[in-house]
């Protein structure tokens, strides 16, 4: 690889991390049993605990504390400069009756869209906090759809006899049949650009609210809380900035649809520490708008810092898209632990969404039995679960809707335990760019597949594998492998296989010598160097 390249990492990856502001909270607090709140698991406290966040507004902001008790409530509203402290032995039970929660603007999945109110809901509120040791649970089981494979049978028969509908290929439950069909309305509604809330009654039930939607807020904290079993995504702070996120649980059933833990969504100045992460879809996911009205709000994701955090189940550990059409840059990931997960370390995307992710920098990541790739850049991403399938070599125009990751340094992981190492799969119109990946320790089934990036870089890698070839590169460019340690558990498979007529400019030093170099007949071999 060139100086000039390398010299480029080192420039790029400096970026200075901005200080996150905390909120700033007058030092007073009411109870909300001063407002007539009480905790036996059965009064509705939705009155009382809005009137306590109002009255302390109009006090000019607050604490409000949630004693330990069962407190049952609807949506919960802030204002600035509130601070809901939740006692130790609290819980606080969201209504499973979907009258509670009216149809408001918000968003989801990176657009602007009717959705329920949330559970936790903030409109262009400054100075926010949830804090203490109590649990919110969402009630999600009443909203979400559940997938027949992902249940025994046993519990399949006692969820379709509660009641609901299930879908005509007989391998989806729903709540509701409005839940079922409210999709292909809400798409209707969407493209005539129609945001009356009264239009989509007929399939409130389809419109899952996220359990915490904080939009256009500034100085938002998170800090000790559980949050749990939501109807959709679990936390969602959105075109909001100066968030700190620490010390809390988030907790989804590993079956939930939508059931991601904490969706970061065109923000900046975030902090994200020391919390835990078991749900049922991404984990601590970075996002920016779908397609256009995503490249329209323009809003990245920027500055944001994830450090000590433990993922158990999710559909990847950290995660960076598919919706990131706004762009993520400026993004440092340290010091994590993955453990379950079914991909570590995760870039998806695909045609369409366009957008720029640049500037990531992982350092010091611990996986343990990764259900797919460790280390996952796929740019083929279709909403199925799992890695996704190379699209092949055509080449489509490149346009605004054609999405650009570049600039990604990933040093110090060890995984014990993965299907494949590593994946990369870029297209063939804009290969993935810069890529950078240094001490790498990874015990896997399968070993390092590479297609379509340029300017890529291995250095002190050490793969162990149990089937396949030990790597591939296909149509690559300025690829530098220094130092590279495979090892395959069947003699035949001891190949590093180099394919694609556009493929040039391959060094590789201190490879595994027993490795065979087998290069397709399309491949120049002045441009593949082994020493």
């Amino acid at each position: 690889m060139n100086n000039l390249h390398v010299n480029s990492i080192q420039d790029w990856k400096r970026f200075n991390m901005p200080p996150v502001r905390l909120p700033e909270i007058p030092d007073r607090s009411v109870s909300i049993m001063d407002f007539g709140a009480v905790g036996d698991g059965f009064t509705d406290n939705t009155e009382a605990i809005n009137k306590a966040i109002q009255h302390m507004a109009k006090q000019g902001g607050g604490r409000v504390i949630i004693p330990k008790g069962v407190w049952l409530t609807g949506p919960i509203v802030f204002q600035s400069r509130i601070e809901l402290h939740t006692e130790a032995g609290a819980l606080i039970m969201f209504s499973k009756n979907f009258d509670d929660y009216p149809l408001v603007l918000s968003s989801f999945e990176g657009r602007q869209t009717v959705r329920c109110r949330s559970p936790l809901d903030a409109e262009s509120a400054e100075h926010i906090a949830i804090t203490g040791d109590g649990i919110f649970d969402g009630g999600g089981e009443v909203w979400r759809p559940v997938k027949k494979w992902k249940m025994t049978e046993n519990q399949w028969n006692r969820l379709v006899a509660s009641g609901g509908v299930v879908d005509d290929s007989g391998t989806t439950w729903y709540p509701s049949e409005a839940a079922w069909k409210g999709g292909a309305l809400v798409e209707e509604l969407f493209a005539k650009e129609i945001h009356d809330p009264e239009a989509y009654k007929p399939v409130r039930d389809f419109l899952r609210p996220n359990m915490l939607s904080f939009r256009f807020c500034k100085y938002i904290l998170l800090d000790g809380p559980t949050f749990q079993n939501s109807a959709a995504w679990c936390l969602h702070p959105w075109a909001s900035e100066h968030i700190t996120v620490r010390n809390v649980r988030v907790r989804n059933p590993w079956y939930s649809q939508n059931g991601d833990g904490l969706d970061v969504e065109s923000c900046k100045y975030v902090l994200i520490e020391n919390s835990t992460f078991d749900v049922g879809d991404d984990a601590i996911c970075l996002k920016s708008g779908k397609d256009e009205p995503g490249r329209k709000l323009g809003m990245p994701s920027e500055y944001i810092h994830v450090r000590n955090c433990t993922v158990y189940h999710g559909h990847g550990g950290i995660v960076v898209g598919s919706e990131m059409s706004g762009g993520v840059r400026n993004v440092r990931v340290t010091d994590c632990t993955f453990i379950g997960t079914d991909i570590g370390i995760r870039f998806k995307s695909c045609r369409g969404r366009g957008g720029v992710v640049e500037n990531i920098v992982i350092e010091d990541i611990r996986m343990k039995e990764i259900d797919g790739d460790a280390i996952s850049f796929n740019l083929y991403y279709d909403y199925r679960e799992g890695s996704g399938e190379y699209g092949g070599d055509e080449k489509h125009p490149v346009s605004e809707e054609t999405p650009i990751f570049r600039k990604i340094y990933i040093k110090d992981i060890v995984c014990r335990g993965a299907v494949k190492a590593v994946l990369i799969n870029g297209l063939p119109e804009m290969p993935i760019d810069q890529i950078t990946m240094v001490n790498l320790k990874i015990l896997s089934e399968e070993g390092i597949v590479c297609r379509n990036a340029c300017n890529v870089e291995f250095s002190n890698v050490t793969v162990q594998t149990s089937k396949g070839k030990a790597a591939l590169f296909h149509q690559c460019a300025n690829v530098n492998i220094d130092e590279m340690h495979l090892t395959t558990e069947k003699a035949e498979d001891q190949i590093v296989e180099i394919t694609g007529p556009e493929t040039k400019q391959i060094q590789i030093n201190g490879l595994t010598p027993s490795l065979e170099l087998k290069l397709a007949a399309e491949v120049n071999e002045e441009q593949v160097v082994r020493s």
